[in-house]
C-alpha cells in the first residue's frame, strides 16, 4: 500500500524525516513521518496497520499532493 503526501494547501512542502524504519510495524494513525511547508510541520500518518517496507522520500526532498512517500505492507487480517 502506498504512502501518499495528501493535499497540505502548499506546493512548496519539503520531506523533513521518517519516524520509523523500514521493517518496522505501525498501527493505523501511527506517525510516520513529518512534512514541513511555510509555517507549519504536519505528522503524517499510516494509513494502515502493517509494516513499512520502503522510504521513497528523503529529508529535504521536495514533494507535492498525491506523492507515494513511501510503501507499506499491510498486517494480515
Amino acid at each position: 500500500m502506498p504512502i501518499v503526501l495528501p493535499d497540505l494547501g502548499s506546493p512548496n512542502c519539503h520531506f523533513s524525516l521518517w519516524l520509523v524504519r523500514p521493517g518496522e510495524r505501525v498501527r493505523e494513525g501511527d506517525r510516520v513521518a513529518e512534512i514541513v511547508f511555510p509555517g507549519a510541520v504536519v505528522d503524517l500518518s499510516a494509513p494502515a496497520d502493517g509494516t513499512l517496507r520502503e522510504r521513497l522520500a528523503r529529508p529535504g526532498d521536495s514533494v507535492v499532493a498525491g506523492q507515494t512517500i513511501g510503501t507499506l505492507e499491510l498486517a494480515d487480517s
